[in-house]
């Protein structure tokens, strides 16, 4: 390693243990929020485009986010996994061991992606059947899917790469990768949609060239050696005790990404009850409240990092204080985004609508603004739920992950359908945040109380123990595995 690498290394880890919490969390996290952003555009750049090809091609795609959403949860889970565990390694100085644990998920988890791909493939047709498509929007949904998973192995190294660089907080090279790949795809959706007539498939086409893209600029810096961790060959560790710390938050995250996509398959086929109309509208605007939600994440991802840092350090009141920063910057936040975002919510669908079929503006519309209401909720639990994250806490992270599109949204979507109809499917999500909510507070507080009791235990032994200077550094040490 040369000696700028490690004064960049050096000069990095001060910034997240020892300058003010409410400059470095934004520091890391506006970068991930903008990269976040850019990721819901990667979406709405399709169906924007799409929706131009009539109700039944904005359908198609909107069934086939929830592949897109399956495929980015088994990535998501390999990269967060390791995420969480190098930002503690990192905090507690263990810089080799976390070289090692990117470069093994890095490969791993490409490989992983292959192989589903692959199966996906052999069995396209049911496989967009389950997902949601109608009769006639199953052609459409083909053509659109087997290209996603053509691209599977670029998405997967994307995400993680993507993860990979957020551990070590250094998330403006994510952005830049993110930022480019959007651009990419923004620029190549009309002409192989409408120049080589390509329609549905071209969308996912240029989104599959769009995510090459991005892997191949997220993966310059580690190649340059511009970040703190080096991914070689050499790092290629698949042991046992590194594919367990992955899985141990890897797994939660797998779960609360792959339920999203779940929950999106039980809201198409209840919406696709209802008619395509209905079908498209869900679509719509469930990707148009993900602008706000992605922001939300962004936020969440950029505090992980700080938080994993200071654990892994031993900062426990560190830990504490940014959450409460973070928590006061996400809920307010969310509230000033949710309003405009009601506001717009009629001219926000007519985009991506055709204007004669006033039945998508109409549900649409109430879908953005019913979720808009409860975003706070929404946003709150998404920190709290990067917190138990960054800690290493599975067991919290899946119970707050799984809250709110499975435990709570599921049977909310069959409940609220089947009693008030087309408006109780479009309810449901706004009714899963509240009870989300509800099941995350008491958690939160029980765990930031922990941390508390941690902090003023370390405190009391610092002062009884003022000839043993090693015992923080114990202390330290011992917080990357708690």
């Amino acid at each position: 390693m040369t000696e700028a690498q490690l004064i960049r290394r050096e000069k990095q880890r001060r910034m997240m243990l020892e300058e003010p919490v409410a400059k470095v969390i934004p520091i890391v996290a506006v970068p991930m929020i903008l990269a976040m952003l850019v990721d819901s555009i990667y979406n709405i750049t399709d169906t924007y485009f799409v929706s131009k090809l009539g109700t039944t091609a904005t359908a198609a795609v909107g069934v086939n986010s929830s592949l897109l959403i399956l495929i980015r949860s088994i990535a998501m889970g390999f990269g967060m996994g390791a995420s969480s565990y190098i930002s503690r390694l990192l905090g507690a100085r263990k810089d080799e061991k976390a070289s090692r644990v990117g470069t093994t998920t890095l490969f791993t988890g490409m490989a992983a992606l292959v192989l589903i791909s692959l199966f996906a493939y052999a069995f396209i047709k049911p496989l967009v059947i389950f997902l949601g498509a109608t009769e006639t929007v199953v052609p459409y949904s083909m053509d659109y899917a087997k290209w996603i998973l053509v691209s599977t192995p670029f998405t997967a190294g994307t995400v993680v790469l993507n993860q990979l660089l957020r551990a070590e907080g250094n998330t403006r090279y994510s952005m830049i990768g993110m930022i480019s790949g959007c651009i990419v795809n923004i620029g190549l959706d009309p002409l192989f949609i409408s120049v080589f007539r390509l329609e549905v498939a071209g969308a996912a086409i240029a989104t599959g060239i769009s995510k090459l893209i991005s892997f191949l600029i997220l993966l310059m810096p580690f190649i340059r050696k511009r970040t703190m961790l080096d991914l070689k060959l050499k790092y290629f560790t698949p042991s046992k005790d590194i594919y367990l710390e992955i899985a141990r938050m890897g797994i939660p995250t797998f779960l609360r990404f792959s339920m999203l996509a779940i929950s999106s398959i039980v809201v198409n086929n209840v919406a696709g009850n209802f008619g395509d109309s209905v079908l498209a509208a869900a679509s719509v605007a469930n990707k148009a409240t993900r602008i706000v939600g992605s922001a939300i994440i962004g936020l969440g991802q950029g505090f992980q990092p700080v938080a994993g840092y200071n654990w892994g350090a031993g900062n426990f009141a560190r830990v504490r204080k940014a959450f409460w920063i973070c928590s006061v910057m996400g809920t307010s936040g969310s509230i000033i985004l949710g309003f405009f975002m009601a506001i717009m919510a009629k001219k926000l669908v007519g985009v991506f609508a055709s204007t004669s079929d006033t039945e998508i503006i109409t549900i649409g519309s109430y879908m953005i603004i019913s979720q808009c209401v409860t975003m706070a909720f929404h946003a709150w639990v998404g920190i709290a739920n990067g917190l138990f994250q960054a800690l290493g806490r599975a067991i919290g992270a899946t119970i707050i992950g799984l809250s709110r599109q499975i435990i709570c949204l599921i049977p909310c979507v069959l409940i609220l359908s089947g009693i008030f109809g087309v408006y109780g499917m479009a309810s449901a999500q706004a009714v899963a945040d509240i009870m989300a909510f509800m099941i995350t507070l008491p958690m939160a507080l029980l765990l930031l109380n922990k941390i508390k009791r941690l902090d003023m235990e370390q405190k009391d032994s610092e002062k009884n123990s003022n000839d043993n200077p090693e015992h923080p550094q114990e202390m330290a040490r011992e917080s990357v595995s708690m």
